[in-house]
């Protein structure tokens, strides 16, 4: 589909009326940062959350509320005549609604799908409120921390992957001829996200969504990085002292079952991805 791309300072023909339409029917993609935000929120645990409201591990918030008129189920969140239940936690993906996010040669562009306005479809009295511009439109939506923790998180999803690589390419698993861990990668690139969250299995999916970290913080940034040092030590200890090679191969694999994972939660392009990181092994000696 034909995507509209915007700047910060494009004009929007809306300011949201919250009629709730748009809690139906969608996927609602989520990152640990934006999961504990809803924990708070809803005054429960990250845990009680995400086994309540969630789906795969934590990475997709549950659509299984009343139908609308179309058949579509509302969100877990969504209360009938009121609204989203815990909308000062909502996520990135809310916030952004119904713009989609980009980052292209480290620079963030602003999309839509098709060349109308989506909400003018369901919502047309947004035609009669203010007009905003992007960058306002944001500002007014406080997306700005949830951007800074997507950004981050996608940094983490490489630093897995480069787990994979190094398992890869400098433990002998690849100048071994294996031809094996490449072909794993890409069905990875392709699997749903139950496939996917079976694959890596509950300790990791707990360790990538549920992170140990008991200091409290509001800046998504400090909470990231030390999730990062605790995904980073947890590999360590796991792989360690690992030697045979289908062990390394096995390691290889879940790590990029690990970073893919995250890139669902974040709602990036995992087959395109898994792609890249292929050519990337195969530029430095792997074999498909």
């Amino acid at each position: 589909m034909q995507t509209t791309k915007l700047t910060s300072k494009s004009i929007l023909p809306l300011t949201c009326s919250r009629s709730g339409t748009c809690c139906f029917g969608k996927a609602v993609m989520l990152n640990p940062w934006e999961l504990l935000c809803f924990s708070k929120e809803k005054k429960v645990t990250p845990r009680e959350f995400r086994d309540l409201y969630s789906e795969f591990g934590g990475i997709r918030l549950r659509f299984d509320g009343k139908e609308d008129k179309k058949g579509q189920k509302a969100c877990s969140q969504y209360i009938d005549g009121v609204g989203c239940s815990v909308h000062l936690g909502r996520p990135l993906a809310c916030r952004l609604y119904p713009l989609g996010r980009q980052i292209q040669f480290n620079e963030t562009q602003y999309i839509y799908e098709g060349n109308t306005f989506p909400c003018l479809n369901d919502c047309s009295e947004v035609l009669k409120l203010p007009k905003l511009s992007v960058g306002d439109y944001l500002k007014g939506q406080e997306a700005d921390l949830f951007e800074k923790a997507q950004d981050e998180y996608l940094i983490i999803m490489q630093n897995i992957a480069d787990i994979a690589f190094e398992l890869l390419l400098d433990s002998g698993l690849s100048a071994s001829g294996d031809t094996k861990t490449l072909k794993i990668w890409k069905e990875i690139g392709n699997e749903l996200p139950e496939e996917l969250a079976q694959r890596i299995g509950k300790d990791w999916l707990d360790s990538l969504m549920l992170p140990e970290i008991t200091i409290e913080t509001e800046n998504p940034v400090t909470f990231a990085k030390k999730h990062n040092d605790l995904l980073l030590l947890k590999a360590q200890e796991s792989f360690g002292s690992i030697q045979t090679l289908q062990e390394l191969h096995e390691a290889s694999v879940l790590m990029i079952g690990v970073a893919l994972h995250l890139a669902k939660g974040l709602g990036a392009d995992t087959k395109g991805i898994a792609e890249h990181w292929i050519e990337t092994a195969k530029s430095h000696g792997a074999k498909e």
